[in-house]
């Protein structure tokens, strides 16, 4: 989404996200579906390792949520990130833009909201597209842990 949109203030990016309003949040999104992968956390040390398995709902070519709006519906486990609180950033890939800046730090050179180009995290290799397998194309005794991946951390 070029950062000129029609009712996104100017630079909204650099501001403190709860000063951020619904359309200027759901911007910030760069669209690379990292978050939408299954994620396990160890016990122990809570460290998140992220597999190479998507939500059924993610669209594996656009890296998009095939059912953004209603997703919670579908998939009543999803992150819902504005209301889930502080809990959630560390859950995030390191690239987020909700991650950074709710950390204070600024977007990645490649995010659309500054390239103007809605390609960018794709055209950076950020995006998960052609990386990962779709859920329902698992076998169900198929283990989680086998599909730890390391390019993500």
């Amino acid at each position: 989404m070029p950062a000129t949109a029609v009712g996104l203030r100017k630079d909204f990016w650099l501001l403190p996200l709860e000063k951020l309003q619904d359309a200027e949040w759901e911007a910030l999104c760069d669209g690379c579906g990292r978050c939408c992968l299954h994620k396990l956390q160890d016990e122990e040390d809570d460290q998140v390792y992220y597999t190479d398995v998507a939500c059924k709902l993610l669209d594996l070519t656009s890296c998009r949520c095939s059912r953004y709006k209603r997703r919670l519906e579908y998939v009543p486990d999803c992150m819902s990130i504005r209301s889930e609180g502080e809990a959630v950033f560390p859950l995030l890939p390191p690239t987020c833009a909700y991650r950074l800046r709710h950390a204070g730090k600024s977007l990645p050179v490649w995010h659309p909201l500054l390239t103007g180009d809605d390609q960018a995290m794709h055209l950076a290799g950020i995006s998960v597209r052609g990386q990962v397998v779709c859920e329902t194309r698992l076998a169900r005794d198929e283990d989680l842990e086998e599909r730890i991946i390391h390019w993500i951390n």
